[in-house]
């Protein structure tokens, strides 16, 4: 019999993961050239040929037993963990060792360490609308809560006012993702200043650090010259997660890791914990060999032109036929307005014209829908012409 405190998580399964699985539906009954899928955010592009080079050479230089086995730290391999070190430190200027980098299994691991670190039962996360709909889950996994600081749109830059105001005793971090899934907003350097003051203030006035969980993943999908502020820069009380899934099309390989800054409060206590988190969630430690490969790998990146290509031609493309729609700066979503009221009757309408994409609800964020347009860009062409259909029938 399943658990009873797995059956909120039945009953609201992803509806990404579910559109992406009727997708899969819909292409064997209609053909996949004629279903347009927008769900799920998987890259389009190949891993960079490095990556398959890394992995045959490592098989062949390395001692199996080394690259097969248990680490002799959960944190990863030292030498790995040094290489992330140095890169961070040559691109952001900052001071790390590998005492500071804890390596995990993907970016949903990292987070859930952190998570587990930080969090006690009845703790309260903050996240600005719209968010990635697993945090909730996440937090949920520890005993705490998310609570939703509510959208500013059209920018999606953080309300701050918002933040300020929603700072309670409970509070005991605030989770940011910039570039930002569903929106593609990269968050400015000015609101992470900002930010930084109130939690600054907020810790004050509560009397506990507040901390910044920074998820990463799309730190490499920038656009136009946009920078990405480096968090830990701004705020000392940072714990910065990553992950190679989208910087090198490596999802299924599950390898990322965790930045916990020498400054954080605790860190001593903070880090031996994390470390212990991991096992007792039963990472035990990142996938070994992924781990030297990333390390080899580690200035390689996948084909962002693909992707801005991509960008520009749906957000042209919707936006000229009569859609609104947030410009993103960054990762590869597009973030739409919803002609009707109902984001989720909009996606049943869609379905109709063979267009699959996700309700701004499962982003705590209603009238808006999110695309993923890591697709290959012939499905962008032909699907403009059913978006059109689309919006026509809503009129």
């Amino acid at each position: 019999m399943t658990a009873k405190s797995m059956m909120p998580y039945v009953e609201g399964n992803s509806a990404i993961r579910a559109m992406f699985e009727e997708g899969a539906r819909m292409a064997a009954q209609f053909g996949s050239e004629n279903v347009y899928d927008f769900s799920l955010g998987n890259p389009s592009v190949p891993a960079p040929k490095e990556v398959d080079q890394a992995i045959r050479d490592i098989l062949d230089e390395e001692d199996p037993l080394l690259i097969h086995g248990y680490n002799k730290s959960n944190s990863g391999y030292e030498d790995v963990r040094q290489t992330v070190a140095d890169h961070l430190n040559r691109l952001h200027g900052t001071a790390f060792t590998s005492e500071n980098i804890l390596m995990t299994v993907g970016a949903a691991s990292g987070l859930n360490i952190a998570m587990k670190t930080l969090l006690d039962p009845g703790d309260e996360v903050l996240a600005f609308a719209p968010y990635f709909v697993e945090y909730g889950n996440y937090a949920k996994n520890h005993g705490a809560f998310v609570t939703a600081i509510p959208a500013n749109p059209p920018t999606f830059q953080p309300d701050l006012e918002g933040l300020e105001k929603a700072i309670s005793e409970k509070t005991r971090a605030v989770i940011i993702n910039s570039p930002n899934n569903p929106t593609g907003v990269v968050y400015s350097e000015d609101t992470l200043k900002e930010m930084a003051k109130i939690l600054t203030r907020g810790s004050a006035r509560i009397g506990h650090p507040i901390f910044i969980i920074s998820d990463e993943p799309y730190r490499e999908l920038a656009y136009d010259g946009v920078d990405v502020p480096y968090v830990t820069k701004y705020y000392a009380n940072t714990i910065v997660g990553y992950s190679w899934s989208k910087s090198l099309s490596l999802p299924g390989e599950r390898i990322g890791y965790l930045v916990i800054p020498s400054e954080i409060d605790d860190f001593e206590n903070a880090i031996q914990a994390a470390n212990i988190a991991g096992r007792v969630l039963g990472y035990v430690n990142a996938p070994t060999l992924i781990q030297r490969v990333a390390a080899r790998c580690i200035e390689c990146s996948t084909d962002i032109d693909a992707y801005d290509r991509n960008r520009r031609t749906i957000y042209e493309g919707l936006t000229e036929i009569g859609y609104e729609c947030t410009k993103p700066e960054g990762a590869f979503y597009l973030f739409v307005k919803t002609p009707i009221e109902d984001d989720v009757e909009f996606c049943a309408m869609a379905k109709k014209h063979r267009i699959l994409i996700v309700p701004g609800r499962s982003f705590a964020c209603p009238g808006y829908v999110r695309l993923a347009y890591s697709v290959d860009h012939g499905t962008i062409q032909r699907s403009l012409p059913h978006f059109k259909d689309l919006l026509a029938e809503t009129v």
